[in-house]
């Protein structure tokens, strides 16, 4: 199986090319694959997959009915290799993919994915540019670390968050195991996240992924916490999120949001046969 590396600050994956869709991903096979001691090691996996193979195939998750006119799919998997709506890391590492590989242009063009399509921009290096759609503001919720409870607002974008603002420096939090949540509320989990203002329109933030525990960034967990934060502040705004990977820019115009970062892959390699 062909595979290749790469990471959105440090927020990693391992990307499959598969245009005709005929891998079998099973969730053990993507668990093994993300494995980090046992494995090649990731935050997830991102199936790269024409629209047509999905449309024509088994349309896990929703696959085909969000493919609209895009020509690629992403098929995303967390780690425990359970299915994901959106990933905002992912998609920007899957697009300097095909930009790389010759498979797309640089310039604009959308990519399926099952939150719907989303539209990239970038060149042919640098940094990459996603317009994930507007966030939705769902209310609030609570998260529970190591006996305190956070208050915090669930966000939607297209996959679920809990933005919990906190006045200590996110790197006292521990994070080495799961936030409690109200199941009620995130039947199908949530991607909790903890921020804090450093400054004029200026996060730091920490996050606890459903399926793949705390992770050195999540693109659209970034998205939530400026949108959490850019409450009761009309008008358009540029966040910079600092996570322990690296920086993002989020911007919000009132109709949607983007999320500008880096895009970097790293290796490229074969399974062993018989190892899968």
């Amino acid at each position: 199986m062909r595979f290749l590396k790469g990471h959105g600050t440090e927020n990693d994956f391992v990307i499959l090319p598969d245009p005709d869709g005929v891998l079998d991903l099973t969730p053990e096979t993507v668990a093994r694959l993300c494995d980090r001691r046992a494995g090649i090691g990731a935050d997830g996996v991102l199936r790269a997959v024409r629209t047509k193979a999905m449309e024509h195939g088994p349309a896990e998750g929703g696959a085909a009915e969000h493919a609209g006119g895009a020509e690629w799919f992403m098929d995303y998997r967390n780690a425990d290799g359970g299915i994901a709506e959106m990933c905002g890391n992912g998609i920007r590492v899957f697009a300097r993919y095909l930009v790389d590989a010759g498979l797309a242009a640089p310039g604009e063009w959308d990519v399926a994915t099952r939150a719907g399509l989303r539209r990239v921009a970038l060149g042919a290096s640098g940094d990459v540019t996603v317009d994930m759609g507007a966030p939705e503001l769902l209310g609030y919720g609570e998260a529970s670390l190591a006996g305190t409870t956070f208050q915090g607002r669930r966000v939607s974008v297209g996959n679920p968050h809990l933005a919990c603002r906190v006045d200590e420096p996110v790197a006292a939090l521990d994070l080495s195991r799961a936030p409690g949540f109200d199941p009620a509320a995130f039947p199908d989990g949530v991607n909790v996240e903890f921020f804090r203002t450093v400054g004029e329109r200026h996060l730091e933030m920490r996050v606890y992924e459903r399926g793949s525990g705390e992770t050195r960034s999540c693109g659209t967990g970034t998205v939530a916490v400026a949108a959490a934060a850019a409450l009761g502040a009309p008008g358009a705004s540029e966040w910079t999120v600092d996570v322990p990977g690296g920086r993002v820019t989020v911007t919000l115009d009132g109709e949607t949001a983007f999320l500008r970062g880096p895009a970097v892959l790293v290796a490229e390699g074969e399974t062993r046969p018989g190892w899968i």
